[in-house]
């Protein structure tokens, strides 16, 4: 198992109800499963992460399944670039586990297989945790990854941020990076209903220091969404703040409201 400690970097054991270093730092396993390594003084705030209505969104949204397409697409791109003698993928930003209990399907290829999933929300974790029984889940930051120096074959970076020389720290030598980014027209039927101008997402690929691009795959497909399931997707956007009461009340009363999903998925293997 590839943890560190997030106190001292010491590697971590397991017992069977915690983690603990050789400098006696103990971190206890919660009944779900999952473990914080999230020390009090690396927190920006009391609860860090998404508030609980807009992960409620996300999860009701995510299990109706309109993102499968994106999902599968992921998991084909880890199955095409990772090395066959993988062991160890982390899914950063994880939220509720739903594209990271897709990811344990490459243990026909890759028989000793662990996925990880990391995630600052411990209500998020706690939820990915029973989702996904057969995956490690942790609470912990992602600028602050907190496992081994080239401990893992495969980081799957969903919208999350990370420092790239922590990228660099903790991916293997020849290991990869796959990024999911929002594309030019994602979301834009959602968009135009808040904008008097819609603009387009940026999709020119992002330079990572110590990584080459060796996939850029654009992903475009459209969306037909009940009001519920509009209603949650905007929920779950950053630009939910700004939405009026009436374009809430549009969406709620939809029938078979049409929206684009638009990602730019892409791998980066190190260089170096």
């Amino acid at each position: 198992m590839p943890y560190q400690c997030p106190l001292c970097h010491q590697s971590l054991n397991t017992t069977t109800h915690s983690w603990h270093c050789e400098n006696n730092h103990q971190f206890d396993l919660a009944k779900e499963g999952y473990v914080n390594l999230m020390p009090a003084h690396h927190k920006s705030s009391k609860n860090p992460g998404d508030n609980k209505e807009m992960m409620q969104a996300r999860r009701f949204f995510l299990n109706s399944d309109h993102y499968e397409t994106l999902r599968q697409n992921v998991v084909s791109a880890l199955r095409e670039h990772m090395v066959s003698s993988a062991t160890d993928l982390l899914d950063i930003g994880c939220g509720e586990g739903y594209y990271t209990s897709a990811f344990t399907e490459l243990n026909d290829q890759h028989p000793e297989f662990q996925v990880h999933g990391l995630d600052i929300s411990k209500v998020a974790v706690r939820y990915a945790a029973k989702r996904a029984k057969d995956c490690q889940f942790s609470v912990a930051s992602s600028h602050r990854l907190p496992f081994a120096e080239q401990s893992l074959d495969a980081i799957v970076r969903i919208y999350a941020p990370c420092k790239p020389n922590e990228l660099q720290r903790v991916i293997k030598e020849n290991g990869i990076l796959v990024t999911v980014t929002p594309a030019a027209r994602h979301l834009y039927q959602l968009r135009e209903l808040i904008y008097d101008e819609v603009r387009l997402h940026d999709i020119a690929p992002e330079h990572i220091e110590g990584f080459e691009l060796v996939k850029d795959q654009h992903l475009l497909y459209s969306m037909k969404l009940n009001g519920e399931e509009a209603t949650a997707l905007m929920q779950m956007t950053p630009f939910a703040w700004r939405t009026s009461e009436a374009v809430w009340q549009q969406l709620a009363q939809a029938n078979d409201f049409e929206c684009e999903a638009d990602f730019a998925i892409r791998v980066y293997r190190k260089t170096k």
